[in-house]
């Protein structure tokens, strides 16, 4: 939908599964496509497949030797199709609640701006787990290179306290951060994930070497800081870090809708 309604004066299109194949089977490159990244295109092309119609042609026992399950979204989206309806969709429950935040850079970051940016992430999702009454025990981080250059580096881990406090959850990001990322290759894209978030309620805990008093003192700034948000807008407060030249805060706040998912 996306590649055809750059071409509408009212960017805005009609698909239906005739209309894809008369229009985009012969499309190129295959990375204008939802889901379909350099390093997929790389492997497609390694087969001799080009375009969407290539893809419709080759052997499927082959497509789903080489990319596993996945291979069943290539195909589909080879076609044309969308298995998934809208009363699936609304059917779904999930089996573990979220927090999430992703990102793709607007420019290469260095290895030291790209750790601004996620601490601006962290930040933005700590709130929301203010706001929500929520704590998270497990963090997950992803960084995307320029150009798929190398694989994502990719880690989670449990940690010690169930908290929603931005100190601790900062300093065990800054951990993943320094031992999963490489620092020798520009970054493009960064999430993060605070994943099996519960009421702070009923699981709130700290370890023995936890101050729980500044903990106490933190969620109270925290709860501040999401009311005056609330009141005035994303952009009311604003630390000194999201001042700087290549922090994207700031910028995003200004976007029309949310970055998180729960």
């Amino acid at each position: 939908m996306d590649i055809s309604a750059k071409h509408n004066a009212d960017r805005m299109a009609y698909l239906n599964e005739d209309l894809y194949r008369q229009t985009l089977w012969h499309h190129v490159p295959l990375t204008d496509f939802w889901m379909l990244g350099n390093g997929t295109e790389r492997r497609l092309h390694k087969l001799g497949i080009y375009d969407m119609y290539d893809l419709c042609q080759f052997p499927i026992e082959i497509l789903y030797k080489e990319f596993g399950v996945n291979a069943e979204y290539i195909i589909d989206h080879a076609w044309g199709k969308e298995p998934t309806t809208i009363q699936d969709i609304k059917n779904y429950k999930s089996k573990q609640h979220s927090i999430s935040n992703s990102q793709i850079l607007f420019e290469d970051y260095s290895y030291q701006n790209a750790f601004v940016v996620m601490k601006e992430m962290v930040d933005q999702n700590v709130l929301t787990l203010t706001e929500k009454h929520l704590v998270t025990k497990q963090i997950s981080l992803m960084i995307g290179y320029s150009k798929d250059c190398i694989k994502p580096s990719c880690g989670s881990c449990k940690i010690t306290n169930c908290t929603n406090s931005y100190s601790i959850l900062l300093e065990e990001f800054k951990q993943l951060y320094i031992r999963i990322v490489n620092p020798n290759y520009p970054i493009r894209q960064i999430a993060i994930g605070f994943q099996d978030v519960k009421d702070e309620y009923y699981y709130e805990n700290y370890d023995l070497f936890t101050d729980v008093e500044i903990v106490k003192r933190e969620k109270k700034l925290q709860e501040t800081l999401v009311q005056i948000k609330h009141r005035y807008g994303k952009n009311a407060i604003l630390k000194g870090m999201n001042a700087l030249d290549f922090a994207t805060a700031k910028k995003r706040n200004t976007l029309i809708g949310g970055h998180n998912a729960y």
